[in-house]
């Protein structure tokens, strides 16, 4: 699969795939995986890349396998775009970013702002800003930084929250949800 390439996948579907997970998968599950179990056997992401100009609309798994080819995918376009320099990006983060935006119901891709991070780059934005972690989950893939221009911060930060599955944080005033595959946790406003 290419970046641009675009998946078929019915609206109708999809909302009834939901809708019989939303009865079975209260919010008690403790990962998002949770969420997108019996959702018609796919997950996939939609992003736009406002640092490339790339778009990606990938299935990623298919009948409880991850497709390699578009893991590939999805770890270069969340490379580190200022270095270039891809890396494996996290399952379990892209689940919960999976299963936010299907519970968010909408079209619209995501807005990386920032997936993969190098140790460098991390060095280089934590010197220009008190709000970059030292041993940032970036740095690991198991962290990007997101926004949806059709939702609110806080909505796309209550959705990542309902998969009660990693970290999610709430960064208004820059207009971005932060969500990674560390210990449940959330902060911001």
């Amino acid at each position: 699969m290419s970046i641009a390439k675009e998946a078929r996948i019915t609206r109708r579907g999809l909302l009834g795939a939901f809708a019989a997970t939303a009865v079975s998968a209260a919010p008690f599950y403790a990962n998002a995986a949770s969420f997108l179990r019996g959702a018609g056997d796919v997950r996939m992401l939609k992003m736009y890349s406002g640092r490339t100009g790339e778009r990606m609309n990938t299935i990623y798994w298919i009948e409880g396998e991850y497709i390699p080819e578009a893991l590939t995918e999805i770890n270069f376009f969340m490379r580190d775009w200022r270095r270039d320099e891809a890396f494996n990006m996290d399952t379990r983060n892209l689940d919960i970013m999976a299963a936010a935006h299907r519970l968010l119901d909408i079209s619209e891709p995501y807005l990386l702002l920032s997936g993969y991070r190098s140790p460098a780059t991390n060095a280089m934005l934590r010197s220009r800003s008190g709000g970059v972690a030292r041993n940032s989950r970036h740095m690991r893939g198991e962290a990007a930084d997101l926004r949806i221009n059709g939702r609110s911060v806080s909505q796309v930060a209550r959705a990542a929250i309902a998969c009660n599955s990693g970290g999610v944080g709430r960064y208004s005033r820059s207009n971005f949800v932060h969500m990674d595959c560390g210990p449940v946790r959330s902060w911001g406003r």
